[in-house]
């Protein structure tokens, strides 16, 4: 398989740090689904209001669907999100006009490096964003790589599949076992099936944890009860770092107090998200020994 995205890996130096006590917020990564979201769409203040409260909500956020290639729209999200929060933004390029990854300045984020597809052969993505980056010692993981897709609906089974073969490279460009799958799978109704799953090496491996399940309703229309949005990570170290039960759909409608037309102006899908813990939360969990163990080490680094 060819390996769509050159290598623009991030060396930061490993930290080590025990905190004690509380008072670190969490960290929330979510994904979004735009549907098609143009400089006409950009236009159209109350569409840019919502997706800059949405946006705003999280630390990072892959935004799919940007159609405006020049980056039109994305200069003028940006803009609305720097003048609504405290906190300053920052995007990645994004991928054939489809796909941006936003986050936030604000210390939780020590460095990003972002990379794009460009040579992938079709069908096997039909949109690939992959992001690099380190968390601040607030964050109880560190190194992260995250894997945006967005899957074309005729060859979602083929696309989810081949994500497995993106995880062993990334353990061969990055070594890092770190990863969260996010965007637009279309896994759900009739793209992607119970027998589909046998099929797919994120479903039959059981490494990969599925935090947004097949039940979940990731769409706005009552007409449709899908999963088409997921989050999936590798390894047990990684979800042991997720707040439990934050896996989660936003729904702005609700939550913004919008009419089902309203909301159907932005997207027909509802964002979803996960919290990652702080590290306060993540070491309150260990047992004494280890937590012991830990601090004794960072002590001797020091010395």
């Amino acid at each position: 398989m060819t390996w769509c995205a050159p290598y623009l890996g991030l060396l930061l130096p490993f930290l080590c740090v025990v905190v004690w006590g509380g008072g670190v917020s969490a960290f929330r990564i979510c994904a979004y689904n735009v549907q098609k979201l143009d400089s006409k769409t950009a236009s159209n203040y109350r569409v840019l209001h919502t997706l800059t409260r949405i946006a705003s909500r999280c630390d990072i956020t892959l935004i799919q669907e940007v159609m405006a290639s020049d980056g039109s729209f994305v200069n003028t999200l940006l803009a609305s999100l720097n003048r609504y929060s405290e906190r300053l933004y920052a995007c990645s390029t994004f991928a054939f006009g489809a796909t941006c990854l936003n986050f936030r300045l604000a210390g939780k984020i020590k460095g990003m490096k972002v990379t794009t597809t460009t040579s992938c052969p079709a069908p096997v993505w039909e949109s690939l964003l992959m992001t690099c980056g380190t968390m601040s010692s607030s964050i109880a993981i560190k190194n992260i790589v995250l894997v945006g897709l967005h899957a074309d609906p005729s060859s979602a089974i083929q696309e989810m599949d081949h994500l497995y073969d993106v995880f062993k490279q990334v353990l061969n460009k990055w070594n890092n076992k770190n990863v969260m799958f996010l965007g637009s799978f279309h896994a759900g109704c009739a793209h992607m099936t119970r027998p589909d799953k046998k099929n797919i090496r994120l479903f039959t491996n059981s490494s990969f944890f599925w935090l947004i399940g097949d039940k979940i309703d990731t769409t706005i229309m009552d007409e449709t009860s899908c999963a088409y949005d997921r989050i999936v990570v590798y390894g047990k170290s990684f979800l042991k770092a997720i707040t439990p039960f934050s896996a989660n759909v936003f729904n702005f409608a609700k939550e913004f107090k919008l009419t089902k037309t309203t909301a159907l102006q932005v997207s027909n899908h509802f964002p979803v998200e996960v919290m990652l813990k702080n590290s306060a939360q993540l070491l309150q969990a260990m047992p004494p020994l280890l937590l012991l163990t830990v601090t004794l080490r960072c002590f001797l680094a020091y010395l």
